[in-house]
């Protein structure tokens, strides 16, 4: 399965969430960036669906792929 993990770099991610963000939740770039990673899945998710943390798996694939450029 493909994840937005497995296409995007960081960075791009970081900036598309910050739309999404401001778009949706009317967060400022300092409230975007004050924020947890766990925060913004809870203002973005849906209330009834579970979500998952990224594995440690992931989280070493996103680290070497960004190192490495």
């Amino acid at each position: 399965m493909t994840t937005p993990h497995d296409t995007a770099s960081f960075a791009q991610s970081a900036f598309r969430l910050a739309g999404l963000a401001a778009r949706s939740l009317g967060w400022r770039p300092a409230e975007f960036w004050g924020a947890t990673p766990g925060e913004l899945v809870c203002a973005i998710s849906d209330p009834d669906t579970e979500v998952l943390p990224m594995s440690m798996a992931e989280i070493e694939t996103l680290l070497e792929r960004e190192s490495n450029g």
